[in-house]
């Protein structure tokens, strides 16, 4: 009887645990695979990163955040990159640098290289500009245009593979 009753726990609590995982998964954490070098050299082409899914449903995107979204002209395909200006300001690229309302933005996890100058322009209402890190390599708002927000999927929040290069995403 004892044994019985052990096996129904067990069943019960393995059940518990894939439930539990498939919930995650489909709500919370979403697995995505790093197919390009446009955010070289923090995310590298094959890796696997874990992305918030609910990050942007309870608070709004910041500069520095590492978004994956909707890529604007094919929704089907997603894409990630970096947080650089929100609503509001006013972004200009001139000299391989960064300005948000002319003030210099400091991007120590940037990948040095040559990139064209780009606006000033002022992001408005629900759009944000986001930039890859391999700022050669990758395409971005200075192409297709702002992100509208309602694109967001997630905040990248790990690179959970390969094992050599597990870490948190900053």
């Amino acid at each position: 009887m004892k044994q019985k009753m052990r096996l129904g726990w067990l069943t019960w609590t393995l059940i518990g645990i894939v439930l539990v995982g498939v919930l995650l998964r489909l709500f919370v954490l979403k697995p995505y695979l790093i197919p390009s070098a446009s955010m070289e050299p923090g995310i590298a082409p094959g890796d696997r990163i874990l992305v918030n899914q609910l990050s942007y449903r309870f608070w709004a995107p910041s500069r520095g955040d590492i978004v994956v979204f909707a890529y604007p002209r094919d929704p089907n395909r997603t894409f990630v990159k970096r947080v650089l200006a929100l609503e509001g300001e006013t972004v200009e690229l001139r000299d391989n640098q960064v300005f948000i309302n002319g003030q210099l933005v400091n991007e120590p996890y940037l990948k040095p290289g040559d990139y064209p100058p780009f606006g000033p322009e002022t992001i408005p209402p629900k759009n944000i500009f986001v930039l890859g890190d391999n700022r050669r390599q990758s395409e971005d708002s200075r192409e297709w245009g702002l992100l509208p927000k309602n694109y967001l999927i997630g905040k990248a929040g790990v690179i959970y593979y390969p094992i050599q290069r597990i870490k948190f995403i900053r």
